[in-house]
């Protein structure tokens, strides 16, 4: 692997799927004595997929409707 002049490196596929990085995943870099290791980072400063996709669920329920008017809807006796 070649480091770009943008200071970038391509982690081949088989590599990410196998340590599970997904894209927007946050690594960090450990300083060893031969070299550096990229890991997972323990914390993460942005909000993970799952986090995003329950507040974007709790943001779309502005249904003013009762359960009981819900109910009637679903069975058909409105």
């Amino acid at each position: 692997m070649r480091i770009t002049s943008k200071g970038q490196v391509t982690i081949p596929q088989a590599i990410r799927e196998r340590a599970g990085l997904l894209p927007n995943t946050e690594v960090e870099f450990v300083f060893e004595k031969n070299g550096v290791r990229i890991i997972k980072a323990r914390t993460s400063r942005r909000p993970t997929r799952g986090a995003m996709a329950v507040e974007s669920l709790r943001r779309a329920g502005g249904v003013s409707m009762s359960t009981d008017e819900i109910m009637a809807l679903t069975r058909g006796d409105a």
